[in-house]
């Protein structure tokens, strides 16, 4: 990553971590005097039934040419469906995506990171078997064939390999695994 997108990436991370207090998704829009303007989402908390809605709502009230647009996760997970439909507007709107330092992505914020054209991460990333709001795991409901999405089809979109999807199977949703940086590259999220 180079100087001037490190610089305007930090701007970014000020800014939208003054917005995180408000609310969980923040799309803004920021002028860089060397980068240029830079549309900057922060998704925070978890994902929730809404957030789709809430990005939507900031990506079309910010229309415009950009030089960079950025989607900043710092992101405990939470609904599955929710964040593979964030995951795919990011990714049609041509986001890059960034996990900073002081920042973690579990759960169902992986779908957000894998749909960066462009991924960056300087925190942690943890998987798990994502839980439905039933108790049940995304293992049991995909026995049942109820599910209304498919993580393993989701990431091959993403050009993720699917190995990401069946370990994310293999952990117990009370149990989180930290990914290291070899298997980030061995997933394709770095």
């Amino acid at each position: 990553m180079s100087r001037r997108v490190i610089r305007a990436t930090l701007l970014c991370i000020s800014i939208c971590a003054s917005a995180a207090a408000i609310g969980k998704v923040e799309v803004q829009a920021v002028q860089h005097k060397t980068a240029g303007p830079i549309l900057a989402v922060s998704v925070s908390e978890d994902i929730a039934p809404g957030d789709y809605e809430a990005l939507l709502k900031g990506l079309t009230a910010n229309p415009g040419k950009y030089a960079k647009k950025l989607a900043l996760l710092d992101n405990i997970g939470g609904s599955v469906p929710e964040a593979i439909k964030m995951g795919r507007l990011l990714r049609e709107a041509g986001f890059d995506t960034l996990v900073p330092a002081s920042a973690v992505c579990q759960g169902s914020c992986v779908y957000l990171l894998a749909a960066g054209r462009d991924k960056t991460v300087r925190g942690y990333v943890g998987i798990h078997r994502p839980y439905f709001a039933n108790g049940d795991s995304a293992q049991a409901n995909l026995a049942g064939n109820t599910s209304r999405y498919s993580p393993a089809a989701y990431f091959k979109e993403m050009n993720i390999p699917s190995s990401l999807a069946a370990d994310m199977q293999s952990i117990d949703p009370k149990n989180l695994r930290l990914l290291t940086a070899l298997e980030l590259a061995s997933y394709r999220l770095d």
